[in-house]
């Protein structure tokens, strides 16, 4: 699927950018060519240098590969845009829609612009996320967890993008919060746990004082899933595979329950089971579902869980775009969200995939959830 995406989108380019330059012909078939490998380099880089999740090449190369296929992504929504701007504008005034539609230095403007704001873009996604702060009040949470403070990580992604050191950088600045509980909700890693294992090491200095609980995303089971579960619970973390644990405080409970990942069944590995992660909870206990993708909300609100916590959507990752992201996700991408009664918080994301590491307007988040009881 993605490769004909991709093509799509060097056609585009290739219609609305290249050929109308003024330029020879030699010099537009070159840098078509050129465009042409920068839009297929994923399968370029799964076929000769790993897969396409996880691409073994130096950080450097992939910063490189980043920067140029967003400059192409971009540029093709800068010409979209300008060329329904003009058709709109040509319906009321043929003679200025064709000025916009047509070419003078407007494509070449949104050439540079396109090449500057993927920089920016790479830039913003690679950076040590800094710290969102939320308040919530959850209805049925004891008193005795009143403030309690819960950091969540997702979609970390780490890779030879985002390799050890901004690992290291992420959990040192999650435990300068000092959490009652740190939670990760899926998409750890990128690559197998053979190529991963110097730049995973740092997640097991991750502490908080009711421990690391996470659960897998679709990530984790595109390489060696039951090793990856075992080298997770290695390094410290609880790993929530449809099940739930109970925090106490004296008498007063609080139930963090965790789901797997859909992607789960393609590889024949349970399923998520929302049932099997709830039983067991004693009638009337707060509880916080850590699940993947969103989407499962409504179902989650049905079951009695007060807050559903998740990932998936990277927020989107450009905004403007993140509208499609938001569809394809049943209207969630990112932030709060009240679903049938229940409380749903989207982060963007800590980390993101290292095939499209671009960020403008969607900030990666490590993300500090303060928990209030509700006044009496």
């Amino acid at each position: 699927m993605l490769p004909f995406f991709t093509g799509a989108i060097w056609l585009y380019v290739l219609w609305r950018f290249v050929w109308p330059l003024p330029c020879g012909l030699a010099s537009r078939i070159g840098l078509a060519l050129v465009l042409l490998l920068i839009s297929q380099h994923h399968q370029i880089t799964r076929r000769y240098f790993g897969s396409m999740a996880s691409p073994e090449i130096p950080q450097a190369a992939l910063v490189g590969l980043g920067w140029a296929f967003g400059a192409v992504l971009l540029l093709a929504m800068l010409l979209l845009l300008r060329d329904v701007i003009g058709g709109l504008v040509f319906l009321a005034s043929p003679g200025a829609g064709r000025a916009v539609l047509g070419g003078g230095v407007l494509p070449q403007a949104l050439g540079a612009l396109a090449v500057a704001l993927s920089a920016i873009g790479v830039w913003q996604a690679v950076r040590v996320p800094a710290v969102k702060t939320l308040e919530m009040t959850l209805p049925g949470l004891p008193q005795a967890f009143d403030g309690y403070r819960i950091a969540q990580l997702t979609d970390l992604h780490i890779s030879r993008l985002l390799p050890k050191a901004w690992a290291a950088a992420v959990v040192a600045r999650t435990n300068a919060l000092a959490p009652d509980l740190t939670v990760i909700t899926g998409d750890l890693q990128d690559g197998t746990p053979a190529a991963r294992a110097a730049d995973v090491l740092p997640l097991g200095a991750l502490h908080a004082r009711d421990g690391v609980l996470a659960i897998p995303g679709n990530h984790e089971y595109y390489a060696d899933y039951q090793r990856w579960m075992a080298a997770l619970r290695e390094l410290g973390l609880r790993m929530l595979e449809n099940q739930h644990v109970i925090l106490r405080r004296g008498d007063a409970a609080l139930a963090i329950a965790g789901i797997t990942d859909r992607q789960a069944g393609a590889f024949g590995q349970p399923k998520p089971d929302l049932q099997a992660a709830l039983a067991g909870i004693p009638p009337g206990t707060a509880t916080i579902l850590l699940d993947h993708r969103p989407g499962n909300a409504p179902q989650a609100a049905q079951a009695g869980v007060a807050l559903q916590l998740s990932g998936h959507t990277h927020g989107g990752q450009i905004l403007g775009a993140h509208l499609l992201t938001q569809w394809a996700n049943d209207g969630y991408v990112s932030g709060l969200y009240t679903v049938d009664g229940m409380t749903l918080y989207v982060s963007n994301g800590t980390g993101l995939w290292n095939g499209l590491p671009i960020r403008l307007g969607r900030p990666s988040e490590i993300t500090l959830i303060v928990l209030r009881a509700a006044r009496r």
